[in-house]
């Protein structure tokens, strides 16, 4: 998808930090810092997706841009608007432009509540079209055929889909308003890999029908492969790495970002590929490590990795990564590992 210079949305220094409580009077005494302190932008027509580990911080960021979860600090500039300064009537009105597409389908859809009446009801609060009976079924029934659905099945229940039709009808939900950027919380990786491949085609459809711009949130490079412009890489509530598809999967800057893609699964026949396995466990995000936070598990740390937090080094046009081992140049991590 061909992307303008445009940036819809400007993250700046965005913070989610969510208090621990203790004590007899319940005062906070830490937080667990899920997001601590992250920038970007997202750019008009593109895919960005952002992916990571369990725990990373990827979908607490994607609740806090629409402020499910209200941020802890930071900025979030929505085609020139400061969403975090939007009373709450005002915010309302702005998701119109921002929608999001959840995880779970059994989860996300009312099983009380027939397609027709979850599909109409974001069409009555955002007062769209005149919202007589007639109207709303017409504009229900053309989301439906948008997504691959019949409008047939406008009156029917939740749990008589499917799972990969249950995510239609919530594509179909952030579609509904007609937004400019949507935002996709893991929106596959509940579905078997044959109607995963279907959804994302649906998805890139959509895009190139509507003008849609995407976050895309997944922990599976594999699938970010096939949707995304730029990939951003976190790693326990920090950005290590932000690029461009190609270069990341060809040249990847940051030993995480290594590691990550030697888990995909190789489809060349003969090919064997060498998996960089992790050692230990994800440090806690209430008491993160000092220098870089990756350097507990990192199979090329030095000294210098547990002393200072690493800036980001410029290894060619959009691609950035964090990494100290980048000071002098670009690292072939493969060799490295092979040594």
């Amino acid at each position: 998808m061909a992307t303008t210079n445009n940036a819809l949305l400007e993250v700046k220094d965005l913070k989610q930090y969510f208090p621990i409580k203790g004590g007899v009077l319940g005062r906070t005494i830490n937080h667990v810092k899920a997001v601590d302190g992250i920038s970007f932008n997202v750019y008009e027509g593109e895919t960005l997706s952002i992916v990571g580990e369990s725990g990373c911080g990827k979908s607490t960021t994607g609740r806090a841009i629409i402020r499910l979860d209200e941020p802890f600090a930071g900025e979030v500039n929505f085609n020139g608007a400061d969403l975090l300064s939007l009373g709450r009537g005002e915010m309302r009105k702005m998701r119109k432009d921002i929608q999001i597409i959840f995880q779970d389908p059994y989860a996300s859809l009312n099983p009380r509540q027939t397609v027709y009446q979850i599909l109409s009801e974001a069409l009555k609060i955002q007062k769209i079209g005149d919202r007589t009976q007639s109207d709303l079924r017409r504009r229900v029934g053309e989301l439906l055929e948008t997504v691959g659905l019949g409008e047939h099945q406008m009156d029917q229940f939740p749990h008589q889909f499917s799972g990969g039709q249950r995510q239609r009808i919530g594509i179909a939900r952030a579609l509904s308003v007609r937004p400019k950027l949507i935002i996709c919380d893991e929106a596959v990786s509940a579905l078997d890999v044959s109607i995963q491949a279907q959804v994302l085609n649906l998805l890139k459809d959509l895009q190139r029908r509507f003008s849609l711009t995407y976050i895309f949130i997944s922990h599976d490079l594999g699938v970010v492969r096939h949707i995304s412009d730029r990939i951003l890489v976190m790693y326990l509530g920090k950005i290590v790495e932000i690029s461009d598809k190609t270069s990341l999967f060809v040249n990847p800057g940051h030993p995480y970002t290594f590691a990550l893609l030697s888990s995909i699964p190789s489809t060349k026949m003969g090919e064997k590929k060498e998996r960089i396995v992790l050692k230990g466990d994800v440090p806690s995000p209430i008491n993160p490590p000092t220098g870089c936070r990756f350097h507990t598990r990192c199979p090329f740390v030095q000294e210098e990795c547990s002393k200072h937090e690493p800036p980001f080094y410029k290894l060619s046009d959009g691609h950035e990564a964090a990494c100290h081992l980048l000071k002098n140049g670009p690292v072939d991590f493969s060799k490295m590992a092979t040594t």
